[in-house]
């Protein structure tokens, strides 16, 4: 009589590892609400970005306006209006110092460009609105008017 030696030394089947289903679903609930409370805080950052960005370039394009305006006496005139920050103005003035910006005029966030009036009819630029410019960015709409407009006399008035 032969004894069946190896079935009494037999481990009992180890028992199979891995994730439940509902273990999972519990995962993918718990990422879910997480993703529900992060992603708003961060949606709304790229636009106030933009639009911090805007008021920047705004100031840096109104400090090389002013140098402009100490080196001429007046700020430019004309289609060529900010382009005059990089190139000198028709007729060779010799007092003029620039470029009064690097590389290019920017675009704004939203790929438009800046919209320059000289003489200004809010005053964005000096103390004397008589004498200043406007500049503004249309804002995301790509529309001037509206409240996403981003303009140097609003900028102007917050400092």
């Amino acid at each position: 009589m032969k004894l069946n030696v190896s079935s009494r030394n037999r481990r009992p089947a180890a028992r199979r590892r891995g994730f439940t289903l509902i273990e999972l679903l519990l995962v993918l609930v718990i990422l879910g609400i997480l993703a529900a409370i992060v992603v708003p805080k961060f949606s709304g950052r790229t636009e106030q970005a933009r639009v911090a960005a805007v008021k920047s370039q705004i100031s840096i394009l109104g400090t090389a306006l002013d140098a402009y305006e100490v080196d001429m006496g007046s700020y430019p005139k004309g289609k060529s209006g900010l382009n005059d920050l990089l190139n000198a103005p028709s007729g060779g003035d010799l007092n003029w110092k620039g470029p009064y910006i690097k590389n290019e005029i920017p675009k704004d966030p939203w790929g438009n460009d800046y919209i320059y009036e000289f003489p200004g009819k809010h005053g964005g630029g000096t103390k004397n609105s008589a004498a200043s410019y406007d500049l503004m960015s249309m804002g995301p709409d790509g529309r001037v008017g509206g409240d996403d407009d981003i303009t140097s006399w609003d900028n102007a008035n917050r400092r």
